[in-house]
C-alpha cells in the first residue's frame, strides 16, 4: 500500500502520484551523506464511477498481496532458476564454466525481454485500487 494524491481524473482512468522513498530517507542523518533518494511515480488506476475523490485528495493505492507475490515470483525467483539451470546444465554437458555462465546471463535477458514484450498483457493482470484515506 502507498499514500499518493490524485492528480488527474477522467471518464476511464484516474491519474495517483506517489513517492517512494528509501530505505536511508528515514535516517536522521540523510541528508548529509546523501543516500536518501526518492522518485515520484504516476499510477493509473480504472476509474470507479461512484467514488466519492476528487484532484488532490490523498488516496492509498493497494495491489492484492497474491499479485504481489505472482510478481516477485516472475521478477526474481524465475530469473534465478532460469540462470541456475542454464549454467549448471551446461556445466554438466562439459562446456567451460566461463561460456556457460555467460549463457546463463543470456538467458536471463531473454526472459526479461520475454517480459518486456508481454508487459501489455501483464499490466491487464495486475489491477491496482484506490481506498480513500
Amino acid at each position: 500500500m502507498h499514500t499518493g494524491r490524485i492528480v488527474d481524473m477522467n471518464p476511464q482512468f484516474t491519474t495517483v502520484r506517489i513517492v517512494s522513498h528509501s530505505a536511508c530517507s528515514e535516517c536522521h542523518a540523510a541528508g548529509l551523506c546523501g543516500m536518501a533518494e526518492y522518485t515520484e511515480k504516476a499510477i493509473q488506476v480504472p476509474a470507479d464511477r461512484h467514488a466519492a475523490y476528487g484532484v488532490g485528495d490523498e488516496v492509498d493505492v493497494v495491489l492484492e498481496a497474491s499479485m504481489g507475490m505472482k510478481a516477485v515470483w516472475l521478477a526474481y525467483f524465475l530469473p534465478l532458476v532460469v540462470l541456475l539451470a542454464v549454467a549448471l546444465g551446461l556445466i554438466a554437458l562439459g562446456v567451460h564454466e566461463l561460456w556457460a555462465g555467460l549463457a546463463g546471463i543470456a538467458a536471463v535477458g531473454v526472459w526479461y525481454l520475454g517480459l518486456w514484450l508481454f508487459r501489455d498483457r501483464l499490466r491487464n493482470e495486475y489491477v491496482f485500487t484506490i481506498r480513500s484515506k
